[in-house]
């Protein structure tokens, strides 16, 4: 079976992203695979941020929680989002509870963890 031709499909979204310096070269090899697809995702992705719903602090605010969640931990986007924050006037105060706050997803392996470990010594004992 060939492939047939198909004319690139536009992705304005994307190149705007990249004109502006967010595109993440990790999204290249999804972009190379199904352009359309990840022009569809990223708009999906950014719809919140492009509404204006919430201030652009709190949008970055967002973001370093996101990237620094123990689900997560995407250093780059970190180090991204803490730099947008200061730049639009966050306080190392405001970045640091961010970061505080995020790190607190880690207390469910101890929740989780904790009760099982009792359970299996419990069982070990005589």
């Amino acid at each position: 079976m060939t492939d047939t031709f198909r004319p690139p499909a536009a992705t304005p979204l994307c190149d705007q992203l990249r004109q502006l310096g967010e595109w993440n070269s990790a999204w290249d090899p999804i972009y190379e695979l199904d352009p359309q697809w990840t022009e569809k995702f990223m708009d999906m992705g950014t719809l919140p941020m492009r509404k204006g719903v919430l201030d652009p602090k709190t949008v970055e605010f967002l973001a370093i929680a996101v990237d620094a969640s123990c689900t997560h931990l995407y250093a780059p986007g970190v180090r991204r989002h803490i730099r947008k924050a200061l730049d639009l006037g966050a306080t190392r105060e405001e970045i640091t509870a961010v970061l505080q706050l995020v790190s607190v997803l880690g207390i469910h392996s101890i929740a989780l963890g904790a009760p099982m470990l009792v359970d299996e010594l419990a069982r070990e004992r005589p």
